[in-house]
């Protein structure tokens, strides 16, 4: 079940965002909120604003007009650390991730446990391997040696790790940009199943995709956007999955060429 904060605001909310990049439009009065408990599948084809929206929610790009909440709060972010530190995690597609390190110590990178002081200070191995194991096996996943490279895992395993990683460490919103785009359907639903699990958690997730079928799978509410602008926020129950895929493509566009290619074909 969705929910709001304690003082009833949403932990992160856009309102009227608009970004351009000199003479391009790429968000033109954007809304759009995410509550603790709920996915918020953000849809649209390449091109459709997605990523921007996304670099304004995860303090990358600033907006030029509108406004960013959270928890009730209107902030500026400076940079990614701004946005962090009130709890929003963003996982990109490349996982920030070096395949050839061991998992535990991708799991700790930028944020490594210590041991002893002064020159003997030293990463805390079992610590670090403990926390790791409990971690990834809270999501299903069994490690035999978490000094194994990162490289050794499947993509919805490393995708899951990333995710872990995100939640272990306090956010409070996970935005996930694309996650499953280059799965098969096993290791999509490994992601798609460890997205419920993170929803359940009270976490408030922002699930980017173009891929309909995986947005409706685990998605609590949907906002499309297209060429920049929102075509609309829709609860799950008030859209279908058809309707919503012809949101998505544009469906007066594809109707517009159905309607030529019927007509030149008779």
């Amino acid at each position: 079940m969705t929910q709001t904060t304690a003082d009833g605001a949403p932990l992160i909310e856009a309102r009227g965002i608009s970004k351009y990049f000199g003479s391009v439009v790429a968000l033109e009065d954007v809304s759009m909120d995410v509550r603790a408990g709920e996915v918020m599948c953000l849809l649209g084809d390449n091109g459709a604003g997605k990523s921007t929206l996304i670099k304004v929610f995860s303090g990358v790009h600033p907006p030029d007009r509108g406004s960013l909440l959270v928890e009730g709060e209107e902030v500026s972010f400076s940079s990614p650390r701004d946005a962090m530190d009130r709890g929003i995690a963003t996982v990109y597609q490349d996982l920030a991730m070096i395949p050839l390190m061991g998992i535990s110590r991708n799991f700790f990178l930028g944020r490594e446990p210590t041991r002893g002081r002064g020159p003997f200070r030293r990463f805390d191995v079992k610590f670090a391997d403990r926390i790791t194991r409990e971690q990834l096996r809270r999501i299903g996943i069994e490690i035999r040696d978490t000094s194994q490279p990162v490289a050794t895992l499947s993509g919805g395993e490393r995708q899951s790790v990333a995710i872990a990683r995100a939640v272990y460490f306090g956010a409070k919103v996970l935005i996930l940009d694309e996650p499953t785009s280059a799965l098969g359907v096993k290791q999509a639903s490994i992601v798609l199943r460890y997205i419920a699990r993170t929803r359940e958690q009270g976490i408030g997730v922002v699930f980017i995709t173009h891929n309909v079928h995986h947005a409706y799978l685990v998605g609590d509410r949907f906002t499309v956007l297209n060429h920049g602008r929102s075509m609309g926020t829709f609860e799950r129950q008030e859209i279908g999955l058809h309707e919503l895929e012809r949101l998505m493509a544009g469906g007066a566009e594809l109707e517009k060429l159905e309607a030529e290619l019927s007509g030149g074909g008779e």
